[in-house]
């Protein structure tokens, strides 16, 4: 029997997988090529939280004297680190190679980009009076000498560099910052061809104007990551400072942290390299050099302003926005008839707001509870709660200050819900309050009446019409008697572990599961029919991993939908031969975990807001909840059943840990499971037949990706730079 080990995948280098296959989509000719644009801006974001939060974790650890381990594959912190910075440089290079390709398509398009190294006399002259009208009266060049210290760099800022000589002071360099106001993307008219420039090359071409007392030797752009993984202290714990100001303190905190990245464009010379690396102190190792943009998420714009000339139909995905209900549809009296389910971003979110404003103004309700972790800059959601906390209701939000990169939203959040009236708490010291969960309370003709709302995603009306969720609403008294206890020890810092329908994490989510795995593989053992589909975004929790293989050795099947990080090796003969996983990337961002054990009348199938990281199992507040209503469970299971039958999206995993693609068997059409959920559900929110449904699985494989991307990705327009429309006000247009 093969070593334990052999099943076990290190979780970064699986996240890089992961980001790898968000890659590939940036060269897929069957996705349309702004969308492709978009891909690639998606994949250097990722990178950068990537840098900013796991390899940040990793330095510190580096910097401790215990020597720490991942908890799958023993890895030391250094020597994760060193597999880490060679894979991410492969990647870089793709991104650069795919980049190129990108801009080739781009201007058989129309739209071409500047090359300031090929100007001609006028083109020249154009973008020289640019600069000097438009840009250099916002720069701050900094001289770093023996008089002028070395300046603190901002995190995932550009600057340009110049390697300065002057007759009296030597050697010397000059560092320009990128200002962040300036419009990222600059386009022009020239003849038939839109001409788009990135504004940092702008500023390298003509920077060297600014020393004109010295002369530039070496010049180059650049742009540094930060460690952004930052924690509470315990120290700072203080009973008497509000939560809010210790986060506000941290995040100050956390735009000085350590640099962990450096990024080059384009050639760095090796003079300029050196200094930047020993004033930094970040290694030769992760210094990389690249020809794409240093901040790829500058495509969005590129892609969002060729979409706002409105004449570029067929470079995007066509329209798929989210069914609304019908007219007359009223989720605050349905929901009192029989459980609802609704899945984003298929179904829209408008009827739960809707629900909630009900609830609002309803005379029977006492109370609204809700789990708040990342919310929309402009979301109608709180607003709801205030409505209700000024009509007079009693509103309880717990707030999650720690939902990283939120924080700073969720702390003005928090203060306009205090001030509403709300009754505001920030969760637990030591656990990270993930739940999606609401309860909404009512008295009528003497009884309390509860209706719980489970859900998989967050309360955001944005992310809802990009991410694919669930949301479980049901006045069933057990589940809200169930859920008003877990608001209670939530506000009391307790830990929930006495239910029976719920999921409560850490104390009843792994436990239930685990043994539902072992009703399987008794089952299994019986000779009795048996099998498992665990559908979430990343598993790396040992136990559960152990489970599985436990599983797959007595013979139960075991489908696997996980989207990014997947630390156990499908297909390894004796562990888990019997293991199938695959990953969904799309058009959108697959969220919901959905955990399905047996089938028919021995099926039960729970959704959930927690993944099967050991974070989510053991360190965070999650919640979920057991189906019992036949018809939504069927309805899980058929989404389930499609998305195993996948040939558009799916890549699935090979016994050495690699994905290669599905396709569709000889014959047989592909199957788009993230489209067909648009003829799963019907306006008015029930299920309808799947058409694929009595289709034999294909075989695994691969085919093209065929996917549709909704309007509202293409709403925000990006508007032109102001100054060049009115710089270039010149006649053409």
């Amino acid at each position: 029997m093969d070593k334990p080990e052999n099943i076990f995948i290190n979780r970064e280098l699986s996240w890089l997988d992961f980001d790898s296959r968000v890659l590939a989509l940036a060269k897929e000719k069957n996705v349309p090529l702004c969308e492709r644009i978009k891909f690639a801006a998606i994949f250097g974001s990722n990178m950068d939280e990537f840098f900013m939060v796991r390899v940040g974790s990793l330095y510190d650890q580096t910097l401790l004297k215990t020597n720490k381990t991942d908890n799958v594959t023993h890895m030391t912190a250094a020597e994760q680190i060193a597999a880490i910075t060679p894979r991410v440089a492969e990647l870089q290079t793709k991104c650069d190679k795919y980049f190129a390709h990108l801009v080739q398509a781009l201007e058989a398009q129309g739209y071409k980009k500047v090359d300031f190294t090929k100007l001609g006399k006028q083109q020249e002259h154009f973008w020289k009076e640019y600069f000097h009208r438009e840009l250099l009266p916002l720069l701050s060049p900094q001289i770093v000498d023996q008089r002028h210290p070395f300046p603190f760099l901002y995190n995932k800022q550009i600057y340009y560099i110049a390697q300065l000589h002057s007759k009296n002071d030597g050697v010397s360099y000059g560092i320009v910052p990128v200002n962040p106001q300036f419009e990222r993307v600059l386009f022009i008219r020239d003849g038939d061809a839109t001409c788009y420039a990135f504004v940092e090359e702008v500023i390298a071409h003509f920077a060297a104007s600014i020393f004109s007392a010295s002369t530039v030797q070496k010049q180059c752009l650049f742009r540094v990551t930060r460690n952004a993984d930052i924690t509470v202290d315990e120290g700072m714990m203080d009973h008497d400072i509000d939560f809010r100001d210790v986060m506000s303190e941290l995040l100050k905190k956390r735009r000085k942290l350590s640099a962990v990245r450096l990024q080059f464009w384009p050639d760095a010379p090796q003079d300029i390299a050196h200094f930047l690396r020993d004033k930094l102190d970040v290694p030769a190792a992760r210094c990389y050099t690249q020809t794409s943009p240093l901040d790829t998420g500058c495509l969005f714009k590129l892609a969002g302003r060729i979409g706002s000339d409105g004449s570029h139909a067929d470079l995007f995905y066509p329209a798929a926005k989210p069914m609304q209900a019908p007219a007359g549809y009223d989720l605050y009296t349905e929901v009192r008839k029989h459980d609802v389910l609704l899945a984003y971003p298929y179904q829209s979110i408008r009827p739960f707001i809707r629900m909630l404003l009900r609830a609002a103004n309803d005379p029977d309700v006492v109370s609204i509870k809700m789990t708040l972790y990342r919310m929309a800059a402009d979301s109608q959601i709180v607003n709801a709660l205030i409505a209700a906390a000024e009509n007079g209701k009693e509103v309880v939000a717990m707030v999650e200050l720690r939902a990283r990169f939120d924080e700073q939203n969720n702390i003005d959040w928090s203060k306009q819900l205090q001030d509403a009236g709300c009754t505001v708490f920030y969760g637990f010291d030591d656990y990270k309050v993930h739940s999606k969960l609401t309860l909404i309370t009512s008295r009528v003709n003497g009884k309390y009446r509860y209706l719980t709302q489970i859900g998989t995603g967050n309360y955001n009306e944005k992310t809802s019409e990009l991410y694919t969720d669930l949301s479980f609403i049901t006045t069933r008294q057990e589940i809200g008697e169930e859920a008003s206890a877990v608001f209670n020890n939530m506000a009391l810092q307790r830990l929930t572990g006495d239910v029976s329908t719920m999921l409560v994490a850490p104390l009843h989510f792994k436990s239930v599961l685990l043994e539902e795995m072992d009703r399987q593989i008794a089952r299994a053992m019986q000779g009795k029919p048996a099998g498992i589909i665990l559908k979430n975004n990343s598993i790396n929790d040992p136990q559960i991993i152990e489970k599985i293989s436990q599983a797959s050795c007595a013979g139960v099947r075991v489908d696997m939908i996980v989207r990014g990080i997947c630390c156990v090796r499908a297909g390894v003969p004796g562990r888990t031969e019997n293991v199938h996983i695959r990953s969904l990337v799309g058009r959108y961002l697959e969220h919901s975990r959905i955990y399905c054990f047996g089938s028919g009348e021995d099926m039960r199938i729970y959704i959930a807001s927690g993944d099967f990281l050991t974070r989510n199992t053991e360190r965070r507040v999650e919640v979920g909840v057991r189906i019992d209503d036949a018809k939504i469970a069927q309805k899980l299971r058929g989404i389930l059943d499609l998305q195993l039958r996948d040939t558009v999206n799916a890549r699935e995993m090979q016994p050495d840990g690699s994905y290669v693609k599905v396709k569709p068997l000889p014959g047989q059409p592909p199957v788009d499971s993230q489209m067909a959920m648009f003829g799963y559900f019907t306006n008015g929110f029930e299920m309808q037949p799947d058409p694929v449904r009595k289709t034999v699985r294909p075989a695994p494989g691969k085919t093209p990706a065929a996917r549709q991307q909704p309007a509202t990705r293409r709403t925000t327009s990006l508007r032109p730079a102001r100054s060049l429309l009115d710089f270039f006000g010149r006649g053409k247009k």
